[in-house]
């Protein structure tokens, strides 16, 4: 098999994990990058209030996303980008969280998909003092990338998980998490008929 996956980051307008207002994906085949994409959401209904932390953290402002489709309007296109791929991501758990609860809060089906958290191949990985994304993407030679842009954040993720995947001598995402004890969650399907009222 080969190393195959998609990278992804979100960025959040606010504290709610569906407030989703960007997000960078990377395709790896065969342990190489060959495509990428990054664009700008307007968050769902409620969960759209920008605060100011998270706007000093990204600098996108609710202005910047006013003009923008919306979660439910984009979420084919991500879904078509990522196709049956494993995920990855750094800090997997906050990434699959904005995806699941995105399409909850907008009723949108979602299929059923696998995770693998960078942070966790890199403690297994690398001897650090942090295990920050700007740190440890350093320590595979990726430099002064433009930290919590989406797409920069994906493309550095995705390195990592290739670096990893050297080391380790691993063929592909999978097997590279088995090598180093580090889970794969397996992600139910969101069926909107569920979500919605009967």
């Amino acid at each position: 098999m080969p190393l195959d996956f998609t990278a992804i980051d979100f960025e959040t307008a606010n504290s709610s994990s569906a407030s989703a207002c960007s997000v960078g994906l990377v395709r790896v085949r065969d342990g190489r990058v060959v495509a990428s994409d990054g664009w700008l959401i307007r968050p769902p209904a409620g969960h759209d209030r920008f605060f100011d932390i998270n706007v000093s953290i990204h600098g996108i402002t609710a202005a910047d996303v006013a003009n923008e489709p919306d979660w439910t309007a984009q979420l084919p296109r991500l879904l078509d980008f990522v196709g049956g791929d494993v995920l990855v991501a750094h800090n997997a758990g906050f990434d699959m969280a904005v995806l699941r609860r995105a399409c909850e809060a907008t009723d949108a089906a979602l299929p059923a998909f696998r995770s693998v958290c960078s942070v966790q191949l890199a403690r297994k990985t690398y001897n650090l003092d942090s295990y920050r994304l700007p740190l440890v993407a350093a320590a595979v030679g990726f430099l002064d990338f433009a930290h919590h842009d989406a797409l920069a954040d994906a493309l550095a993720c995705a390195h990592i998980a290739i670096d990893a995947a050297a080391r380790a001598g691993a063929q592909d995402i999978v097997e590279l998490a088995m090598l180093l004890g580090v889970r794969v969650p397996e992600h139910a399907r969101l069926d909107a008929s569920i979500l919605s009222p009967a």
